[in-house]
């Protein structure tokens, strides 16, 4: 992406983590509840089993990094790398109240510039973090360097914005509360990579082979519309940042318009709210 600043991305996605990383904390089990289904197909689909090397790409707060632990019987070992200290920091906390600590290395650093070993995980994983790279095919490379010869890399991303409605909901709700125009093509985000052809052509141009693509249902569901948008707002640093530019009335505007938005996922007894909601998953060997 020629038209982006790399260094001013890169330093505001981390801003933007970190200041997120205890709201990830908060809302782990209701996240972990609907994304636990996807984290283990994403485990299957690597072959990860006790005595593998396993990269966790973007693990956040340790995802799906912490999982694969304790599927592989404390043995083998995982490197956990996020661009954000905070989400990292978390992420160790919550490897050593399971015991898992002596397993898992957590490093800082960007996935197109992270220094990673060659040749040397049996297997790398990323859920929900390649739709951020500004530069995919740079990420892909350093990911498929870092792999044995025939280890295996399995992705998750989000499908389109209309089978993603619990992030869909809110950015269009948020576009039209605050008349702001989508960002241009090829701007990194949520649906980046949507587009199945275009994600597997990427992999492809980064030497991987023997591609395979699924699709998962990921359901997220909250006690109340309030209780999602106190997530939305708690857990998304983008959200965050654009309600900070705006006027105090303009705020409760769109946090008023987001739960109105949510209430049509509501069930009309309980009130339980619920996204059904459309991840990729893509897997390729090295």
């Amino acid at each position: 992406m020629t038209t982006l600043d790399l260094k001013q991305y890169k330093e505001a996605e981390r801003q933007k983590w970190d200041n997120v990383a205890n709201g990830w904390q908060k809302w782990l089990r209701t996240i972990e509840r609907g994304a636990g289904k996807f984290c283990m197909r994403l485990i299957e689909l690597a072959e990860i089993k006790p005595g593998s090397r396993v990269l966790d790409i973007a693990t956040g707060i340790g995802e799906p990094a912490i999982t694969a632990a304790s599927q592989m019987g404390k043995t083998g070992y995982i490197l956990a790398t996020d661009i954000s200290p905070q989400m990292l920091s978390v992420a160790k906390q919550r490897a050593i109240s399971l015991g898992l600590e002596n397993m898992i290395e957590f490093k800082e650093g960007d996935t197109e510039t992270i220094d990673l070993p060659t040749s040397t995980f049996d297997a790398a994983l990323c859920r929900a973090g390649l739709m951020f790279l500004p530069d995919l095919n740079a990420g892909l490379s350093n990911i498929y360097q870092s792999l044995i010869k025939g280890g295996l890399f399995a992705a998750a991303v989000w499908g389109l914005p209309d089978k993603v409605p619990f992030i869909f909901v809110v950015m269009n709700t948020i576009m039209k509360e605050t008349n702001s125009k989508p960002p241009p093509p090829g701007t990194p985000g949520p649906f980046s990579l949507s587009d199945e052809k275009s994600l597997k052509n990427s992999f492809v141009a980064s030497g991987f082979k023997d591609l395979n693509i699924e699709k998962v249902n990921v359901t997220l569901d909250f006690d109340s519309a309030g209780e999602f948008t106190d997530y939305v707002l708690e857990t998304s640093g983008s959200i965050q940042t654009i309600l900070a530019n705006q006027t105090h009335e303009k705020k409760v505007d769109v946090i008023k318009a987001i739960t109105e938005a949510a209430r049509k996922y509501a069930d009309t007894n309980t009130g339980i709210v619920k996204f059904e909601n459309e991840a990729i998953l893509i897997v390729g060997r090295k």
